[in-house]
């Protein structure tokens, strides 16, 4: 039994991706039920992959709004294109919510609301996914390292019949201020703003949510401590600049699941499961590493800050190499992993042909396909010619070599 505690994204994709691979799960949350509003709202191609091979996109893609373009008063800094036709998704994390509880009843599971995981027993296998003030993480004694970065920032989701292009993200500023305005499904328009500051381009006749707080940078010192693992915002919380947060809790979430069920169903040794934070932990502390600076240097009040973003910043993103960059960080279709599970040539590299399958994958004769089975369990055989490849559930070579039993790796 592996004991989930958060029902947001993460502790539910978990949970799907456990079930997925038979294995039994609760899921427990202290809230009284699911949430209505989100501050997330950004689904990138890479957390839509994640949750097309949970069976749990549905149809989100066609709920969404697709963006085509950044605008910064009113003219165009940059062409989203590449990231539309990647499949990003403006969506709110509730009804990223809503879709993942309805798979995860199809799988048998019910989400246990009202039930602090201090009233759990915790000698099973325990996974915290329950957010920044994480129960889990304090009871398990991990730090949770970082600082303030900024305070006062102001989130709003509002109805206004604003002459707007819908299909942009628009930023307007006005010396020390700046307001950045999402459209939203529905007619409805995300309005951010550093400092409490309330701009709009017009009336507004209606609040639906209004939510102040502060931006932290914070990662756990460790994703790991015996039976217990955190994942999502328990495990790092960062700026919201780059729609990052709850696609990197999607991938965290995907990379354990088929780790913790090889273990369970006692096909892998606990070893595996070190991989986990050898993987991951990178990645959070890469987007850490991205999304502090950037948010200094888009939302910061100072007059240096303003003229090196006003001057420099903005003429940059035209820039064509600059703008393949950013679509290539932000997608996070570009996540290699490193370390034990990724040798050989492009080991740990997404494998695109394969990106929507959510099992493993036996690509060649099917020579190796007996002793794959016998040692994974599900294995979807695929026919191809040369090397035979190995592809894990989250669709990265897990390894490639010749189509002989004999050199199938055994660990």
């Amino acid at each position: 039994m592996v004991i989930i505690a958060g029902a947001g994204p993460t502790g539910m994709a978990l949970a799907c991706g456990l079930r997925q691979c038979g294995v039994e799960v609760r899921v427990v949350d202290a809230a009284d039920g699911p949430a209505t509003t989100s501050r997330a709202m950004g689904l990138q191609p890479g957390g839509a992959e994640v949750l097309a091979r949970l069976g749990a996109l549905g149809d989100l893609a066609e709920k969404a709004v697709r963006l085509r373009a950044l605008r910064i008063n009113g003219k165009k800094a940059l062409d989203m294109t590449a990231l539309r036709e990647a499949g990003q998704l403006v969506v709110s994390q509730a009804l990223v919510e809503e879709r993942l509880r309805a798979r995860l009843s199809e799988l048998g599971v019910e989400v246990e609301w009202s039930t602090p995981v201090e009233s759990v027993p915790a000698d099973d296998w325990l996974v915290g996914c329950d957010g920044a003030h994480s129960a889990v993480r304090k009871r398990a004694g991990i730090p949770f390292e970082g600082s303030q970065v900024m305070e006062n920032f102001l989130l709003r989701d509002v109805h206004a019949a604003w002459d707007l292009d819908r299909e942009s993200i628009h930023v307007h500023t006005d010396g020390p201020s700046m307001t950045t305005i999402f459209p939203l499904p529905g007619g409805q328009w995300r309005v951010m703003s550093p400092n409490g500051g309330r701009w709009t381009p017009g009336p507004v006749d209606h609040v639906e949510w209004e939510s102040t707080f502060r931006i932290h940078r914070r990662q756990a010192a460790t994703y790991r401590r015996g039976t217990v693992f955190l994942a999502g915002d328990a495990a790092h919380i960062h700026s919201p600049v780059g729609g990052q947060g709850m696609n990197t809790g999607l991938g965290d979430a995907e990379n354990l699941a088929w780790k913790l069920a090889l273990v369970v169903r006692n096909r892998a040794s606990e070893r595996l499961l070190d991989t986990y934070e050898a993987e991951r932990r990178p990645i959070g502390a890469r987007v850490l590493a991205s999304t502090t600076p950037a948010t200094r240097l888009v939302l910061g009040p100072g007059l240096l800050t303003r003229t090196i973003r006003d001057r420099l910043l903005w003429p940059l993103l035209a820039a064509a190499p600059v703008q393949r960059r950013l679509v290539r960080f932000t997608s996070q279709l570009d996540l290699k992993y490193s370390g034990p599970l990724a040798t050989g040539r492009r080991g740990g590299e997404r494998v695109p042909a394969f990106a929507r399958v959510g099992r493993w994958v036996l690509a060649g004769p099917p020579a190796c396909l007996e002793v794959a089975r016998e040692r994974l369990g599900d294995v979807v055989h695929h026919e191809r010619a040369g090397d035979t490849l190995l592809v894990r559930p989250d669709a990265r070579l897990a390894w490639r070599g010749p189509s002989s039993p004999r050199g199938f790796p055994r660990g």
